[in-house]
């Protein structure tokens, strides 16, 4: 029986999201096959396992519950076969967990470093993607020199502000006016140094999960989330219980297809690996298609849109675990 690390929290505004993936992935893991350890990182740095209830790990105390704290952390993860870092956000997914892992030939979940860090940072995965002629949004990163009279330049109002390194769209708004992009500037400073102007864009904002099988790529059908706001924001994602998720979308099939063969060709050139959702815009009025980001750790509840793509009757959440263990490398 392959002994498996979970490791869950991190010192990352999604920290909390993570808990509840590792919730999800511990209550669905076939422990048939797997032995698996829980470990969670609090937003201090500090490593604890636990040995509490799979049902208190969401509550934001949790290692105040029982746990043990870590000190020697490479000698404690060396004792494992792979380690599946279910770490959302900074000091997660951007590629920093996963090169201490290959320095020390771990084996583990998802994507290389580089893979990590350029998927997390929202301005160099647009770079690259542009680089490969893949569709990306117009975009200005934005700096102090820069004046708004520039930016009002660029773009006409409304205008997207978001944090390049982050995710679960924290710290991300809408500038109606000069007022409220003074505002959302500020606001997604508190999370980032680097931010991104977009254009407002009239769209459907559709995703696509991913999963590596040895050395082929599964490409899921594509999702769409219904929201009553005006883009699919935190409040939305995590508080708001209107929001849904929707899979049969009425697209044209060639829609469909280019979009799924850009996903496909995203996992060839950028070599990700085990798991990612690709997050597209699709404009109705003339069918334009943007890459919008990637997520080399998406959220992994069972009621996540990465696994509800993938899951089907025949293949199942922990089918999906299952999976992605199978494909760990380093």
């Amino acid at each position: 029986m392959k002994k498996i690390l979970l490791l869950f929290g991190g010192n990352s505004s999604e920290h909390q999201i993570s808990c509840k993936s590792a919730q999800s992935l511990l209550r669905n893991i076939d422990s048939s096959k797997y032995d698996i350890t829980a470990v969670g990182i609090t937003k201090k740095n500090e490593w604890f396992e636990y040995h509490d209830s799979i049902n208190d790990i969401t509550n934001p105390k949790w290692y105040h519950k029982k746990v043990t704290k870590i000190e020697s952390i490479i000698s404690f993860i060396k004792q494992f076969d792979i380690v599946f870092p279910l770490l959302h956000g900074t000091n997660g997914e951007d590629g920093k967990i996963q090169a201490m892992l290959e320095l020390f030939h771990i084996p583990y979940v998802g994507c290389n470093p580089k893979i990590s860090s350029i998927g997390m940072d929202k301005h160099y995965s647009k770079i690259l993607l542009s680089h490969f002629g893949l569709p990306v949004v117009p975009f200005i990163l934005y700096n102090e020199k820069l004046s708004f009279k520039e930016i009002e330049q660029h773009f006409s109002y409304p205008i997207i502000i978001k944090p390049c390194n982050g995710g679960s769209s924290i710290g991300v708004s809408t500038a109606h006016n000069r007022k409220e992009l003074k505002k959302g500037i500020k606001e997604a400073l508190s999370y980032d140094k680097k931010i991104l102007l977009e254009p407002f864009l009239n769209m459907r904002e559709l995703e696509c999960a991913v999963l590596q099988k040895k050395d082929k790529w599964v490409i899921s059908p594509l999702g769409e989330i219904q929201s009553e706001h005006t883009f699919y924001d935190f409040e939305a994602k995590y508080e708001d219980s209107s929001s849904k998720a929707e899979f049969a979308l009425n697209l044209p099939d060639k829609i469909e297809n280019e979009i799924k063969n850009i996903a496909k060709e995203v996992c060839e050139k950028l070599e990700l690996q085990g798991l990612s959702r690709i997050d597209f815009f699709y404009i109705p009025e003339n069918n334009k298609i943007y890459i919008n980001e990637i997520n080399t750790i998406p959220g992994f509840t069972t009621i996540s849109m990465y696994p509800k793509l993938l899951t089907t009757e025949k293949f199942t959440y922990k089918d999906l675990i299952t999976t992605l263990l199978e494909n760990a490398h380093y």
